[in-house]
């Protein structure tokens, strides 16, 4: 039991209380297994465990500065943190976590200790097993009991029930038993906070609705941030299949007619198109790479760019190579290369095909990828050089994916003059695989 002297003092210790609740969940947030966790709510043992584990210690803790300090009285979160564990984990993990989180008082001799926070655990699983829907439990909000007589109003006429109103009640009826006990023992065997008045007591039921409510908001968000991360990637592999479409059925029709012309004079080179093109369609059936090396992306456009010129005669499309040898291993989007020369060979060069050229270099500025593909066609009329970023699933789709890869940290500039030619400049972040990390990782945060 704990006297507060003053409302002043009893206040104080009610904010510092609601703080330390939201400190130590945003604090979980920061960790990827714990976000994991949070992320998926059917839960198997493993997952529970880890939920344990991460949850426990801190509020562990915060029972121990309590018992060694009296101004720390405000973080003894142990009956709002058991009922947080038995709304998420169910009616296994909230006792069995409760009862680990009053270890330091039971030994303190608060015998009551270990058996309050069991049963609130316990009400916090029950709870989870009586809602329908348990994103329901996500939906209680520091400012939810704002919302009781609208709930009351539509149990009363609609007998529509408002799961978000279960936990919150039960919060305010833990609280209430903790108080009773406390009283009726009159005993030292039960932390509690000992209060004369009426809106003394409302204060304190209201931090305990409030130390529990708060974590829900804060991890809520966090899985709403996650939810957002897995719809980008989701985004990012449908982005992939389109640009793997654009080896279209125009591509495979005029390549299988430059087949079936070469089989007449040429069958050698006919041999060399078809194993070309089939090197193509097993890269694009296989299971797409968010990122590879670039000389795997070099030798993917070697193929395509043979066929072409198989198509189109040596004389009247060449192929310039300007790569730095220690550009290869560097890592690029996956598909980065290949819509921007069937671009180039569509739009500049379709109607320029006699001494065609297209030039591709690579070097490293920096600690920066520099890739620039140039054509000799006939250029972008200028009244359409802002549109070229949102025209068509080619070069738009390109940017789009740098920006989503890489955040703000790419450029990607295309210069062109009418009559002589474009060229397209990115520049990208060296990506450089190491023995303990064999494929780059891009931070989450630009996802």
């Amino acid at each position: 039991m704990e006297t507060l002297t003053s409302g002043g003092d009893l206040l104080l210790t009610l904010l510092l209380h609601v703080a330390a609740a939201a400190s130590i969940s945003a604090w979980l947030a920061r960790s990827a297994i714990f976000r994991k966790v949070l992320f998926t709510e059917v839960r198997d043992s493993d997952q529970k465990v880890r939920l344990m584990l991460f949850v426990t210690p801190a509020l562990a803790l915060g029972v121990m500065l309590r018992i060694v300090g009296h101004a720390y009285r405000f973080a003894d979160l142990m009956l709002e943190g058991s009922f947080l564990l038995g709304l998420l984990g169910g009616r296994v993990v909230g006792p069995l976590g409760g009862s680990i989180i009053s270890l330091p008082a039971f030994f303190n001799h608060e015998w009551l200790s270990t058996p309050v926070a069991a049963a609130a655990g316990l009400v916090g699983g029950l709870i989870r097993l009586a809602i329908p829907n348990t994103e329901e439990i996500w939906k209680l909000g520091p400012y939810t009991f704002l919302s009781t007589p609208r709930w009351l109003v539509r149990l009363f006429r609609r007998a529509k029930v408002s799961w978000e109103m279960l936990p919150l009640g039960a919060c305010v009826a833990l609280e209430l038993g903790r108080q009773a006990l406390g009283h009726a023992t009159k005993l030292q065997w039960l932390f509690y906070l000992d209060v004369g008045h009426s809106w003394e007591l409302a204060l304190v039921l209201l931090s305990t609705v409030m130390a529990v409510a708060v974590p829900i908001k804060i991890w809520y968000n966090t899985r709403i941030e996650m939810n957002l991360e897995q719809s980008q990637q989701m985004l990012l592999k449908a982005r992939m299949d389109a640009l793997s479409a654009q080896i279209n059925p125009h591509f495979l029709f005029n390549t299988l007619n430059t087949v079936s012309s070469l089989i007449r004079y040429d069958p050698d080179m006919a041999r060399i198109v078809v194993i070309k093109l089939s090197k193509i369609l097993r890269r694009l059936l296989r299971k797409h790479e968010t990122f590879v090396p670039l000389q795997e992306e070099l030798d993917f456009i070697d193929d395509y760019l043979d066929i072409e010129v198989a198509r189109f005669g040596r004389d009247n499309l060449q192929i310039h190579k300007q790569i730095e040898e220690h550009t290869l291993d560097a890592f690029v989007p996956s598909m980065l290369l290949q819509p921007i020369v069937e671009n180039a060979l569509k739009h500049g060069l379709a109607g320029k095909l006699d001494g065609g050229e297209i030039t591709i270099r690579t070097s490293i500025r920096d600690a920066r990828l520099v890739i620039e593909i140039e054509d000799n066609g006939v250029g972008i009329p200028q009244d359409r050089m802002s549109q070229v970023f949102g025209d068509g699933i080619g070069i738009s789709n390109v940017h789009e994916r740098l920006r989503m890869l890489y955040g703000g940290d790419f450029r990607m500039d295309i210069s062109s003059r009418e009559g002589e030619g474009t060229r397209i400049r990115i520049e990208v972040p060296e990506l450089i695989p190491t023995e303990s990390q064999p494929s780059p990782v891009v931070p989450a945060s630009n996802l």
